[in-house]
């Protein structure tokens, strides 16, 4: 097939992984990709926030920026016109964005098949944080974009409910979750380098990847580590940065637990794998109710034994007590006693592991299992929740 790739995505993070991934997936099968998206991306560095762009819209009046966001649209239109009439495409594939109304337009004006990839309710996301200035704009802008796709991809079923209450009909929405490139993130992979960088041989490691949010929940992992320091030798390997970094490190020198803490900044990409792979304990403390956490695909591929919250979007992947242990997302005492069994318990741990990477390959959770799946359902006529 010949795929019209279009995003507006300006950040270097999860995003960016998923972009990046599945237009190479797309390219492994054979399909010719032709991208069209804001102008850096490809070059900007992991962990960017978008530039120059992000700090001047964060200046503006919120209906201002959202206006502006709303034009980008005809910008976006005539760029994909233009590589409509030279490509002559079998499928545009873009990755939903709010006020972003460009692959709709060229859809209704062409006929080209038009997949949408939804990762979030990006209209109730931002109401939030940081606030809608327009907010009759952007429900309106959102189910119009939903229901202008041929194919509706949302990441989960909880977020694919959101896409039905909107009028889209089921028929028209497939769930394609986040997925995983095993060659990046090989079962065999170890961890020793990283251990012996970061003087935690023979340790017990509980790890975190990820941008760190007040929201995540981490603290309790500082208290399982202060209640239990005297019986075992663990350590929190927290690989990522944010906000919350000083509050997290605070909390640790108060518990008098700051040396069994290592908080390494923002690692580049294709480290990721190496400190995942040194994690004993890999835990998701926190999850959107409607995402896809990419980081708990990593953590499946690599054979670790998750722990992560009891909520319907985790349950699409993960199932207690074979391939993770589930905690009560409400009760972070919850988190605490289940991390208290898994850590003395390395039978369990190495059987977890095994299952969730088992997991990976049975349900084919990679990037080329999704690209199959889309372009399959463009070809055969394969269609509907699954």
């Amino acid at each position: 097939m010949k795929i019209l790739y279009h995003h507006r995505t300006l950040s270097k993070d999860g995003q960016a992984v998923h972009i990046e991934e599945l237009i190479a997936a797309f390219r492994r099968a054979g399909h010719t990709v032709e991208v069209v998206g804001p102008t850096g991306h490809a070059d900007a560095a992991f962990g960017s926030d978008g530039g120059f762009a992000s700090r001047v819209r964060a200046l503006l009046p919120l209906s201002l920026g959202e206006i502006l966001e709303a034009s980008y649209s005809v910008l976006a239109f005539v760029r994909l016109w233009r590589a409509y009439r030279r490509m002559q495409p079998d499928l545009l594939y873009e990755r939903y964005n709010l006020f972003l109304l460009a692959g709709a337009w060229l859809h209704r004006l062409t006929g080209v098949p038009f997949a949408l990839e939804v990762n979030a309710p990006l209209a109730l996301e931002r109401s939030r944080e940081p606030g809608l200035g327009l907010p009759i704009l952007a429900k309106w802008c959102e189910a119009a974009a939903w229901r202008a796709a041929t194919l509706v991809l949302p990441v989960t079923k909880v977020l694919a409910e959101h896409v039905i209450a909107v009028g889209v009909p089921s028929s028209r929405i497939m769930v394609i979750p986040n997925g995983i490139a095993p060659e990046h993130f090989p079962a065999t992979l170890t961890g020793d380098t990283v251990r012996a960088r970061h003087g935690l041989v023979d340790k017990i490691i509980i790890g975190f990847t990820g941008f760190l949010r007040a929201w995540h929940g981490l603290p309790a992992v500082i208290e399982v580590l202060a209640e239990m320091q005297d019986r075992y030798d663990v350590h929190f390997l927290v690989v990522g940065d944010g906000p919350a970094r000083a509050e997290l490190e605070s909390e640790a020198q108060r518990l008098g637990v700051g040396a069994r803490m290592t908080v390494t900044g923002v690692v580049g990409r294709d480290m990721i794998p190496a400190y995942v792979a040194a994690f004993d304990i890999a835990v998701q403390p926190k999850a959107t109710a409607y995402a896809s956490p990419l980081k708990l695909f990593e953590y499946m591929a690599l054979g670790r034994a998750i722990v992560a919250p009891d909520q319907p979007n985790v349950r699409e992947v993960l199932s207690d007590g074979d391939n993770a242990l589930l905690f009560s997302p409400a009760d972070l005492t919850s988190l605490k006693q289940t991390l208290q069994r898994l850590i003395p318990d390395p039978a369990l741990r190495l059987r977890l592991g095994a299952a969730a990477a088992a997991t990976v390959t049975e349900r084919k959770l990679t990037w080329d299992g999704n690209a199959a799946r889309i372009t399959a359902a463009f070809t055969d006529g394969s269609r509907g929740i699954s």
